[in-house]
C-alpha cells in the first residue's frame, strides 16, 4: 500500500513539473500585431512561392505546445514545412484574442486550438484544419501530418498537375 501512495506522489508531481515546463514555454506572442505578422507572412510567401501556415492558439495550450515541438522536432516534417511555407503563430489568449483576424480568417477557433489556417501567398484563405484529425494517441501522427502539409503545398495546388 505505501509504495502505491509513493507511486501516486511521484507520478502526480511528474506531472506538475511537465504542466509547468509547458506554462513556461513562449511560443505566442500576445503582444504581437497579429494583422502584421500576417502581412509580412504573405510578402515572404509571394517572394518566395510558398503558402503561409498560421498555428493559432496559446501559450496556455497544452496541445498548442506539443503539436510546435512535435513538428519542429521532426526533420521530415520541418523540412517540408520550411520548403512549403511561411510559418506563422498567431496567438488567441486572455491578454489577445485577435478577434478581428479570426474574423478575417473566418472564425477558426470553431475547432478548438490549436487549429491551423493556410493562405496562399495573395493572403486568400484556402484551408482551415480541426488539428485532432492530425492526432494519435496522447500525440500527433506524422504519417497525417506529411499527408496534410503536402495536400495543401504549393506544387499540390497548381491545375497543370492535374491534366
Amino acid at each position: 500500500m505505501r509504495f502505491i501512495k509513493l507511486f501516486a506522489v511521484i507520478l502526480f508531481a511528474v506531472y506538475f513539473v511537465e504542466i509547468q515546463a509547458q506554462k513556461q514555454v513562449k511560443i505566442y506572442n500576445p503582444k504581437a500585431d497579429a494583422h502584421k505578422q500576417i502581412e509580412n507572412a504573405i510578402v515572404k510567401a509571394k517572394k518566395e512561392g510558398k503558402h503561409v501556415f498560421l498555428q493559432i492558439g496559446g501559450n496556455w495550450c497544452a496541445w498548442c505546445v506539443m503539436m510546435h515541438k512535435f513538428y519542429t522536432s521532426d526533420p521530415k516534417i520541418d523540412s517540408t514545412l520550411k520548403a512549403n511555407y511561411v510559418v506563422e503563430m498567431i496567438n488567441y489568449s486572455k491578454e489577445n484574442k485577435n478577434l478581428d483576424v479570426l474574423k478575417r480568417l473566418e472564425y477558426p477557433q470553431r475547432f478548438g486550438f490549436p487549429v491551423i489556417v493556410i493562405l496562399d501567398a495573395a493572403g486568400k484563405r484556402l484551408h482551415t484544419q480541426n488539428t485532432v484529425c492530425l492526432e494519435k494517441g496522447r500525440g500527433y501522427d506524422q504519417k497525417k501530418f506529411l499527408e496534410f502539409l503536402y495536400n495543401w503545398s504549393p506544387s499540390a495546388l497548381k491545375p497543370d498537375n492535374y491534366k
